[in-house]
């Protein structure tokens, strides 16, 4: 097959996204790829289709157990086979699949990075024809890299192993260009055709928050924005995490905890049941998320600052993979600073390191404060030139708070921490501004300084608002010493001189992420109807309960707002949908025909043709140059039916023009009611038509999977279609 039609027959897409085609092309023709890709852009699907088309078995190598098995289950479902080999295996599962994969049996094999050490393993990779390795998350594989791990640099010398040399593909979504050069070098990519296609997700709306309440900011935006809704709270320590999940649980929430201080199995269950819905949010340390595939993430919350850009990119990217709407929220608060300025401290491996570090946290913290477009400052951090000024979908350009000069006030705070001496906190100072009576502020004699009470008529949070601009700015630096404090640095001396003019925001960012205008670049959501969208998901968790498996790897939401939006009753018009290959079709597509029928008949709807189909067209129409004819176009199902007259069998055509026998036999129905000569006694026996036709008298005609259901596996689907025609029981 082409690459078009595996993309449309094993994905269920007609187009390749931005910068995949390109690289995916040069996977197959035998070339290294570097593929820098936003989350969400299709990364994956970058090294999984050239495997469908390249000879031999492609090696992922993947730093998460979890994400092997989100995308072996997907592949499955897809028809494509692949598995996965790490120490969740038991020893007979793991033998089994040892030999599979010596049959020839995998298109795709995931592994870890600490695996390609182990001897039985290099023998392994030498019995097989290995056409590619694919590096997943190849930032990992520098120490620059937010996300380092020490046995990605045992990657080369793997290869270096394999005989003839395999195809060399590295893919990330997060990395400076000072990373991506080390990628390279690493790697030993050789002469690699590279697709940077920028860094920006348009669906994504960032926001910063300064609240003294981050508890009653939470509770309120999953109640009042993402009832029930899926999403994920990042805290800096173990601690901040058991006492967020504590707190959620008491107030009614499914929320549960991810840290590396719980046992692997607790880790492990919680984070199924995150991704199988049964819990909505994840309240987790950076050890969670890297290699998440769960696409309907809606907000991400940071509960504590992160430590950099490049770890608050990945980690807010992990909202709105299937292309929706997603909020991502940092609640900053200066302790924050401290606290990961002690981390950096406490972890530090150099100072060449450690000053990377800082300067990496500077530039988040000028982030939190600035009034500028927030989108536009995470694609500069990543040298990325932004074609706009005001993306109109970002706290700041959304924010339309009046600006004032507050230099005076800033003067008054300025001269107040200088006449205290640089001793003291946030708190302390705006005690004194406001006029505390505190035991302690009297207790020091800060009732005598000539600042005390100056700014009595700011509300504390006013304040606060205003030091830690003052601090993003550079007026002001919190220490980290063992408790906070605020020191003035030169740049103070042109504000209390007059100078310098600032201002700020009026009023304090209050931003409701609800309804929001999107940004020119971002793809509006599919206007379904909510009701049938809600009664498809219902129908798609059954499933994946039954099947063990995630509802997304099922369908995505976006593929069900598609089907909620047009309503496809026929296999052509649900394949037509994106994200419904043929395997899923096979798999699903009867069940969800049968529920969106039912829907409609039941319902007022409005059908509506999709955009790029056209509404007299429905049907797939191929021209006759397949068997020598030109010009003359015909339907699909006519051309099946020639083949069929010619003699040859349902499988015979499905294998000759690339269709399921599913689909050729609903093209042999609808030729047969158009009056073609079908003998039908030769599809099923007379013995499996009794069964089926008492399995209809008991169960009723109104689905076809009770039917199904009360039949023994012998009896397909295809079998129960044809008992119906056949009986003119439609």
């Amino acid at each position: 097959m082409t690459l078009k039609k595996n993309l449309s027959q094993y994905f269920g897409y007609d187009t390749f996204k931005e910068g995949q085609e390109k690289i995916i092309t040069a996977a197959v023709n035998g070339q290294d790829v570097l593929g820098i890709m936003p989350t969400g852009g299709g990364k994956s699907l970058c090294y999984q289709l050239p495997a469908l088309q390249l000879p031999g078995i492609t090696l992922v190598i993947s730093p998460l157990i979890s994400l092997m098995k989100d995308q072996v289950d997907a592949l499955g479902e897809m028809g494509i086979p692949s598995t996965f080999l790490n120490s969740s295996l038991d020893d007979a599962t793991y033998q089994q699949r040892l030999e599979k994969i010596r049959a020839n049996q995998y298109k795709l094999l995931y592994i870890a990075p600490e695996r390609l050490c182990a001897p039985a393993f290099v023998e392994l990779v030498r019995t097989l024809s290995v056409s590619m390795v694919a590096v997943d998350e190849a930032h990992c594989i520098s120490q620059w890299g937010h996300d380092f791990r020490p046995h990605y640099r045992e990657i080369p010398a793997f290869i270096g192993n394999i005989s003839p040399r395999p195809v060399v593909a590295a893919y990330t979504a997060t990395a400076t260009k000072k990373v991506i050069q080390e990628i390279r070098e690493l790697l030993a990519l050789q002469d690699p055709v590279e697709s940077i296609i920028g860094f920006d997700r348009p669906n994504l709306l960032y926001q910063v928050v300064k609240t003294g309440d981050k508890l009653g900011y939470i509770k309120n935006t999953i109640t009042q924005t993402f009832p029930e809704q899926s999403g994920i709270i990042y805290c800096a320590t173990r601690k901040t995490v058991e006492s967020v999940t504590a707190k959620l649980k008491g107030l009614g929430f499914l929320a549960g905890a991810y840290h590396g201080g719980m046992s692997p199995e607790d880790r492990e269950q919680n984070q199924q049941d995150f991704i199988n819905d049964h819990l909505h949010i994840m309240v987790a340390t950076n050890a969670f998320g890297m290699g998440i595939n769960k696409p309907d993430v809606r907000f991400i919350i940071h509960y504590n600052m992160p430590q950099n850009m490049e770890a608050y990119y990945q980690e807010a990217g992990r909202g709105g993979r299937d292309g929706e709407s997603s909020h991502c929220t940092i609640l900053y608060s200066p302790a924050d600073i401290v606290k990961q300025k002690q981390l950096i401290q406490l972890n530090q491996t150099s100072p060449e390191r450690e000053t990377l570090l800082f300067e990496n946290l500077q530039y988040l913290v000028d982030y939190c404060h600035t009034n500028d477009c927030l989108r536009k400052s995470i694609l500069n951090y990543f040298g990325e030139v932004a074609d706009f000024d005001r993306c109109g979908n970002c706290g700041n350009c959304l924010d339309q708070s009046e600006m004032v000069d507050i230099t005076l006030d800033a003067q008054k705070i300025l001269s107040c921490i200088y006449r205290m001496k640089n001793r003291f906190g946030l708190n302390m100072v705006i005690a004194v501004l406001r006029g505390s009576k505190n035991k302690k502020v009297l207790e020091l004699g800060f009732d005598q300084l000539s600042t005390y009470g100056i700014l009595q008529e700011q509300s504390a949070e006013s304040l606060r608002e205003i030091i830690m601009t003052l601090v993003a700015k550079g007026y002001i630096v919190v220490t980290a010493d063992e408790y906070p404090v605020l020191k003035l640095t030169p740049a103070a001396s042109g504000i209390l001189k007059g100078d310098e003019t600032v201002f700020h925001k009026k009023h304090l960012l209050n931003i409701k992420a609800a309804k929001t205008k999107t940004s020119g670049k971002a793809k509006p959501p599919v206007d379904c109807d909510e009701a049938l969208f809600e009664e498809l998901r219902i129908l798609r968790r059954s499933i994946a309960q039954d099947k063990g498996l995630p509802p997304y790897v099922i369908f995505p939401d976006a593929t069900l707002r598609e089907m909620a939006a047009y309503f496809p009753r026929t296999e052509a018009e649900f394949l037509n949908i994106n994200g419904v290959g043929q395997a899923r079709y096979d798999h699903y597509g009867t069940v969800f025909i049968e529920a969106i029928s039912s829907f409609a008949e039941n319902n007022p709807i409005t059908i509506r043709p999709r955009p790029e189909m056209a509404a007299d067209d429905p049907e797939p129409r191929v021209t006759r140059q397949q068997t020598g004819e030109k010009e003359a176009k015909v339907p699909s199902w006519e051309l099946t039916y020639e083949l069929f007259a010619g003699g040859m069998t349902i499988a015979a055509i499905a294998k000759q023009r690339e269709l399921t026998e599913n689909t050729v036999l609903s093209h042999l129905i609808r030729c047969d009611q158009e009056g073609k000569a079908i003998d039908w006694g030769d599809f099923v026996d007379a013995e499996k038509e009794v069964m089926i036709i008492n399995a209809i008298g008991t169960v009723g005609l109104e689905a076809l999977r009770p039917i199904k259901e009360a039949l023994p596996e012998t009896c397909s689907y295809a079998d129960i279609k044809i008992v119906i025609h056949k009986n003119g029981l439609e």
